[in-house]
């Protein structure tokens, strides 16, 4: 099977109490390689979104460089004219993202 090609690797997500996400950790690849983790806040990772990039939900593996066990890909929803963050199957009133740890 192929290898999905993506260009934000999602590691870690912070939930606000209402269940919107605030903020994720994130590799972003840079041309042929990936930057170091980085913080993106929700609107900045709708806009990468929106602009045509390609986010998965997974790792890094580790003394592998720009190589990541990817999971589930990140998807912009629309429920009740509202935006949602969703990965997999969820189909959630709220910001969901599978299998990505919630720090």
């Amino acid at each position: 099977m192929a290898r999905p090609k993506y260009d934000i690797v999602i590691e870690a997500v912070h939930y606000l109490p209402s269940g919107t996400i605030e903020w994720v950790r994130v590799y972003e690849r840079r041309g042929s390689a990936f930057s170091d983790c980085i913080l993106i806040k929700r609107k900045e990772l709708v806009e990468r979104l929106k602009n045509g990039k390609k986010a998965y939900g997974g790792k890094r593996l580790p003394y592998l460089a720009g190589t990541f066990m990817v999971g589930e890909p990140l998807r912009l929803a629309s429920k009740d004219g509202k935006e949602i963050l969703v990965s997999g199957k969820a189909t959630n009133e709220r910001d969901y993202l599978a299998g990505v740890p919630v720090i």
